[in-house]
């Protein structure tokens, strides 16, 4: 009966959708220094992450938002910038968001069982086996884990890890390195040998392999995920006094039966997606919100307010909840700072060839550098396979988390030989003598007024709430009937 009941729900909602299409508007002449994308379209459960998805993998700046989603429908409007703080007036971007947002499958609910997961993964996908560890974090655990997937006869097409209080989280797509059309993923006894060797250079007990079919959770908020539920919002040992990286208040609002989340903190890019990405995954919604920020990436300062209930419609009523909800907002938020604050990010170019993963990270490794997050990507002509080109991008600080000095990154120059080694981002360099862009932190140096984009450092009184909310004034609502 409860499949029947959930197969009919899922239809209804189908039906529902299809009589109701998300509708999406985008203006460049509604704000001076903004792009504005406004969306309306049926609420379920995902939705505005889906959307802040969606921007944020097209490193669109998210400068201030709106959002409402109480009873059937939901409204929100988006200001966004490209990471120079400049309209979007590429027609083809505004193509893909329009398209991409209006298309009926748009939102792809995850299978509940990629939650159920230990410390290794493998799964199988279209063009490549995924590959999901986690772990406690040590200095030169990537480049042994390279190593072991080199050696196995595997290569890393792309791949994304994340350090935070002494975790590890790693997504890695790999491919046979000699016939990248094999499927790993169908050879049981290469899966059990690739399993047993990555769970003994974990140092776990346990292991899990399992196949699934495409679409795969999208990789950033599966990174969330894995950290969530190896517990990493719980404080390593001698981090207990550490200060966060954020200011994160969660208070009753018990005239309106919402809890109020409010975050203060530094901006940086993906920031809204990472916050509302947590909020979700634990299974609250958002029923109104509103975001903005003062100053440009990464110097400017982000606050975030969201009014929130269990997906049931229910309020959370203790203390504790209330405190872990605000932990895990912490954690989500710190993860990915790590890469913008105390580290420096090394680019590294060269053609792809087998073993290249692993020697980088080898050489990394002997000149005392620890890894704290990774980007690894390759391109090829054939999308897979061939002779592309390896882009990976590396976080990195010596093991105490202090700078790497000027002369071990000439060092590691020397060494590295064909490929290309650049200084992407150094938060420790003089300002105007950091090589890099800064990490995207904006090459625009215009500041916006405060008065205009923030909506206070403190929680909104609700019943001024919809003040902020002119632009939903102009939408045409649809009225849902059952």
């Amino acid at each position: 009966m409860a499949m029947a009941r959930c197969g009919g729900e899922d239809e209804y909602a189908k039906l529902v959708r299809g009589m109701n299409p998300p509708r999406v508007v985008i203006d460049n002449e509604a704000s001076d220094d903004a792009t504005v994308i406004r969306v309306d379209s049926v609420s379920s459960h995902g939705t505005l992450l889906a959307v802040v998805q969606v921007i944020a993998d097209l490193d669109l700046v998210i400068r201030k938002a709106y959002f409402s989603s109480d009873g059937s429908w939901f409204m929100d409007v988006f200001y966004v910038t490209d990471r120079h703080g400049l309209k979007v007036l590429d027609p083809h971007t505004i193509s893909y968001i329009q398209t991409t947002l209006e298309e009926d499958d748009w939102y792809y609910p995850e299978e509940e069982g990629m939650r159920k997961r230990t410390t290794v993964g493998i799964m199988a996908a279209e063009e490549y086996t995924v590959i999901e560890l986690t772990g406690t974090d040590r200095p030169g655990l990537l480049s042994e884990v390279c190593a072991v997937l080199a050696a196995m006869g595997c290569a890393v097409r792309s791949a994304e890890l994340w350090t935070h209080n002494a975790r590890v989280a790693a997504v890695v797509h790999v491919t046979d390195a000699h016939d990248p059309d094999a499927a790993i993923a169908a050879d049981e006894s290469r899966v059990a040998a690739i399993t047993s060797r990555l769970s003994t250079l974990l140092r776990s007990p346990s292991c899990a392999v399992r196949a699934a079919s495409p679409p795969l959770t999208h990789m950033e908020r599966r990174l969330h995920q894995m950290m969530f539920d190896d517990r990493d919002f719980v404080s390593a040992a001698g981090d207990a006094d550490a200060s966060p990286a954020a200011e994160v208040t969660v208070t009753p609002c018990e005239e309106r039966g919402y809890t109020a989340v409010v975050v203060r903190c530094r901006d940086r890019p993906k920031l809204l997606f990472d916050t509302v990405c947590t909020i979700t995954d634990m299974q609250y919604a958002i029923h109104h919100g509103a975001v903005s920020s003062v100053g440009e990436q990464p110097a400017g300062v982000a606050y975030q307010e969201y009014y929130i209930r269990h997906v049931d419609g229910e309020p959370l009523t203790s203390e504790a909840e209330r405190r872990r909800v605000a932990r895990c907002l912490q954690a989500a938020i710190e993860r990915r700072a790590v890469a913008a604050d105390a580290v420096v990010a090394l680019e590294v170019r060269s053609g792809d060839r087998a073993g290249l993963l692993s020697d980088v990270t080898r050489i990394f490794r002997e000149n005392g550098l620890t890894i704290r997050r990774a980007e690894i990507t390759t391109a090829s002509p054939e999308g897979r396979g061939g002779d592309g080109e390896a882009v990976d991008t590396f976080y990195v600080s010596d093991p105490a988390g202090n700078p790497v000095e000027a002369k071990t990154i000439e060092a590691i120059r020397e060494q590295i030989g064909e490929a290309t080694l650049r200084v992407k981002h150094n938060p420790f360099a003089a300002a105007g003598d950091g090589d890099g862009d800064g990490g995207g932190g904006g090459g625009d140096k215009r500041r916006r007024s405060g008065g205009d984009d923030v909506a206070g450092s403190t929680a909104f009184l609700f019943g001024n709430l919809f003040k902020f909310y002119r632009p939903f004034q102009n939408f045409s609502l649809i009225k849902l009937y059952s």
